[in-house]
């Protein structure tokens, strides 16, 4: 008699545990080319192989997140794309959860497409969680969603994005779909958001991004998911800011560090440093 598969360990339950034994810090990998420079690193595939093994190497064995952003691996075209590859299956056999910070939104096949690069295991890319944009509404996410729930992966919507350009249509009004009145878009969002957590435990596996560098955001964040925040660091926001703009949902906040830890290489030693600062700070602001 053939057993039932056993079903895959949810992405939000997964993260809560990787917060709490390593650590809330997200690592991004963002190889730019200053970045590179910085190293003394050529702006190539070579460069940038070198750079990712690196980072890989040092901290996905220490922190609880990796967030590589595709961007800055598609340009340099097939090769950098393997390079990606590479390192997120190097980071997920360290320990790391990694996150693809890809920001797809498409509609229908095209997002059914996005949701099988990434979210679909057997995938080359396949990643722990993906962001997503929700601007060609939230509904056109389903194919993500659904993906992410079978595979045992994760989403993080855009919401309250920390780029001032996001105001424009963030923060635009709404009518509300329950009975508050007029609410802002990026509200609307986190409200779909917590309908898609409800009763998961420890943790949804649908987060938010919302910004560290917002201030009082005016939104109700909670979402029973994770909620990312960049901004830490180059952006100007630094871990005290976190409880004033997360309030009683700190907790759940998984805090974004880039060029505040990479610039400390490209010794791994400096690189694990800097993380563990990083992850203190952490752990003195929010307790």
């Amino acid at each position: 008699m053939k057993t039932a598969p056993t079903a895959p360990e949810p992405f939000g339950a997964r993260l809560r545990g990787a917060m709490d034994t390593r650590g809330p810090l997200c690592v991004g990998i963002d190889p730019h080319a200053e970045l590179l420079a910085d190293w003394g690193l050529s702006d190539d595939v070579a460069g940038l192989e070198r750079f990712t093994r690196t980072v890989v190497e040092a901290l996905a064995g220490e922190v609880a997140v990796l967030k590589p952003q595709s961007a800055f691996f598609e340009r340099h075209g097939s090769r950098g794309v393997a390079v990606l590859e590479r390192a997120v299956a190097d980071a997920r056999a360290a320990g790391a959860l990694v996150l693809m910070d890809a920001k797809r939104g498409d509609i229908g096949s095209t997002m059914g497409a996005y949701a099988s690069a990434y979210l679909t295991e057997g995938s080359p890319l396949f990643s722990d969680a993906l962001t997503v944009s929700p601007y060609l509404g939230f509904g056109s996410l389903r194919p993500a969603l659904d993906a992410a729930r079978d595979s045992g992966a994760g989403v993080f919507v855009l919401a309250l994005t920390s780029n001032p350009e996001g105001a424009e249509v963030q923060r635009a009004t709404v009518a509300d779909d329950g009975s508050r009145g007029p609410v802002m878009l990026a509200q609307r969002m986190l409200d779909r958001i917590a309908r898609e957590n409800a009763d998961a435990t420890p943790l949804g596996s649908v987060g938010a991004v919302v910004g560290a560098t917002l201030g009082d955001t005016g939104a109700d964040l909670a979402i029973n998911g994770p909620l990312l925040a960049p901004g830490l660091g180059a952006q100007g926001a630094t871990a005290a800011d976190l409880p004033r703009v997360f309030g009683d949902r700190v907790r759940d906040v998984l805090p974004s560090v880039s060029r505040g830890v990479l610039r400390s290489g490209p010794a791994p030693r400096a690189l694990r440093a800097a993380a563990e600062r990083s992850v203190q700070e952490l752990a003195d602001a929010l307790g």
